[in-house]
């Protein structure tokens, strides 16, 4: 499943926060040659939002890394820019990596976007699912990651306490 996970998961994020969400778009690579797949793209067109999400889980290194995640980046630029032309005001269009395995306090960007690791994905979506109760703000069944992470939330002392025996 792997990345196909990550895209799930970011897609789903950016759906319950009132996004308009595609996923795994084909579009056509640099120089006009073959395609490239844009893993997320989330707009917003009434806040004038557009986010471009690439995920990975490879351990490739940061030099590698940074190449590809530039070409996708590239490669999404038209899309983002199509989506744009039909906003009512001019978008801000934010670049975004996620990946899981990396370790890096002093890195902040990868090929031209923001870089995100993977427990700061997952703390920024915590943190907002606590605040949703589950008997009063439940997640929508048609986001079953989400639902889960709220799930987790809402019972993570239970969860998590030394004595509980199963």
């Amino acid at each position: 499943m792997g990345a196909n996970y990550l895209v799930q998961l970011a897609a789903e994020w950016y759906e319950l926060q009132g996004f308009m969400v595609r996923r795994n778009i084909s579009v056509a690579g640099p120089g006009k040659t073959g395609s490239v797949v844009l893993d997320v793209v989330a707009y917003k067109p009434e806040a004038g939002e557009i986010v471009h999400l690439e995920a990975s889980m490879d351990s490739d290194s940061w030099q590698k890394r940074d190449k590809r995640f530039r070409a996708k980046f590239k490669a999404g630029q038209a899309y983002c820019d199509s989506l744009a032309a039909h906003m009512k005001k001019t978008p801000q269009i934010s670049r975004c990596a996620l990946l899981v395995y990396a370790k890096s306090a002093r890195r902040q960007s990868l090929g031209g976007g923001k870089l995100l690791l993977m427990p700061q994905f997952l703390y920024e979506i915590t943190q907002a699912l606590s605040q949703r109760r589950v008997e009063k703000q439940i997640v929508p069944e048609h986001l079953p990651l989400m639902r889960t992470l709220q799930f987790v939330t809402e019972y993570r002392e239970d969860l998590f306490a030394r004595d509980w025996l199963f």
